[in-house]
């Protein structure tokens, strides 16, 4: 009679932890939620977290702020988000520079992406770009390579600036290339695009949302896309593996992140939410159109890309000498 007495509140007890976490969740959100952004309004990253956000409110029936806070290439944005309430209602709109390159150029950081955040979820890769002037000479990465390694030092490229996920990229490609190729610092992704179509620099590795328009415009040509296969949107263009860099892959990519030791059950809810909204056709159109790729992962899917990726831009950053200023 008392272990029957037992196993009954054994099981009561479990039955109330399991109906209190789906209180919890069912629950959330009740309030508006803050999303901060450590970059500049109408980037790639600004404009995604605005298509998903609004979507996302629609569905949930509470409102979604964005909240662009630039500052120290994003180290201040990610700290207020690091310091916020790990209630749910503040979370971050995170791109891979501020993730995985950022924590390579500064010996003190004011957080560890690793222990003072909660992956939520990967929403989206932006995709990216190999250009070169439209009355360029070079028709293919395998000839830009041929080029650079002819002229070693001669082939000039363009970046956003130093320590700039484009001066990275670039970087890596001549690494993985065997080449020597000569950096030229811009003030932004898309001056370096413009003089880039000026002919004031041979190449540069954009994103597409970037250089679209010079390209719409006749004055930029892809050489490639830096995808692990061709596009759906721009099934005419060829990775640059195909046109001449066999395993070259570079994105970027935009994440939402929350201040580590928010409740599982919370960030579980979020995650679902991301992944409900980028299922909206509308939502997905959008991003197309952006050259973004939606893909709403899970946060221990994240995760484990965080620690890839720091990695990989560890080494690349450590071996080409790179630094941020």
């Amino acid at each position: 009679m008392q272990r029957r007495h037992l196993i009954q509140s054994a099981l009561g007890s479990t039955a109330g932890l399991l109906a209190g976490n789906a209180w919890s969740q069912a629950a959330y959100p009740n309030k508006p939620i803050k999303m901060i952004i450590p970059l500049a309004a109408g980037s790639a990253v600004d404009n995604a977290a605005r298509i998903v956000s609004q979507k996302m409110a629609a569905n949930l029936g509470v409102g979604i702020a964005i909240e662009n806070q630039t500052g120290a290439a994003g180290l201040i944005g990610a700290e207020r988000v690091a310091k916020s309430a790990p209630d749910g209602y503040t979370v971050g709109g995170f791109n891979d520079s501020i993730m995985t390159m950022l924590p390579s150029f500064h010996s003190k950081m004011p957080w560890d992406i690793l222990k003072d955040f909660e992956p939520v979820s990967l929403v989206a890769t932006i995709e990216w770009a190999l250009v070169v002037a439209a009355d360029s000479p070079i028709k293919t990465a395998a000839e830009l390579i041929e080029a650079a390694r002819k002229a070693p030092g001669k082939i000039n490229y363009g970046s956003g600036g130093n320590g700039s996920p484009q001066h990275i990229a670039m970087a890596l490609f001549a690494m993985q290339a065997g080449v020597q190729m000569t950096h030229v610092p811009y003030k932004g992704a898309t001056q370096a695009a413009v003089g880039t179509a000026a002919g004031e620099v041979q190449t540069c590795l954009q994103g597409i949302a970037t250089v679209s328009s010079l390209v719409k415009a006749g004055k930029l040509r892809i050489l490639g896309i830096p995808a692990p296969k061709r596009l759906a949107q721009f099934a005419d263009l060829p990775t640059i593996s195909e046109s001449g860099l066999p395993g070259y892959e570079m994105n970027s990519w935009f994440a939402i992140m929350a201040p580590a030791g928010t409740p599982k059950a919370v960030v579980d809810k979020y995650q679902v939410e991301v992944a409900r909204a980028l299922a909206d056709p509308g939502v997905r159109e959008q991003f197309i159109a952006q050259g973004l790729t939606p893909v709403g992962n899970t946060p221990s899917e994240l995760a484990v890309m965080l620690r890839a990726q720091l990695a990989r831009y560890s080494k690349v950053i450590r071996e080409a000498g790179i630094t941020a200023s």
